[in-house]
């Protein structure tokens, strides 16, 4: 399995952006994928989620509370890949932003490269 993150980049205060994570390979359900990001000198923090519980359960999202009403996450079953929308955007969104599938069958694990976001003031 690998992921490829890509859409980052420099953005003033108040605008948007869209990241994509591109899976490859099989990813089994259940699995939770995650949007994750690191500012210098930060600790890294969860920003949004895709809960699959099977084909059953259907999908559920949650939100780190920093980023609660402005960013949203999604996933295109067509092109497997998941969204990150980010609207809003304020200077302290400033990070590096990881991507992350927890496979819940195989309990693996799967990072993609980080795509760095910048936004001014």
């Amino acid at each position: 399995v690998q992921l490829q993150a890509s859409g980052g980049g420099f953005v003033r205060a108040g605008g948007s952006l869209r990241l994509s994570c591109e899976v490859s390979g099989t990813i089994f359900s259940p699995n939770v994928m995650y949007w994750h990001r690191q500012a210098p000198g930060k600790q890294r923090e969860m920003v949004g989620r895709i809960v699959s519980g099977g084909s059953t359960s259907g999908l559920s999202t949650d939100y780190g509370d920093s980023v609660q009403g402005r960013f949203t996450v999604s996933w295109d079953n067509a092109k497997n890949t998941m969204y990150l929308q980010m609207n809003s955007l304020k200077p302290e969104d400033t990070a590096v932003y990881y991507c992350q599938v927890h496979d819940l069958r195989t309990l693996n694990r799967y990072w993609g490269q980080g795509t760095l976001v910048t936004v001014s003031s």
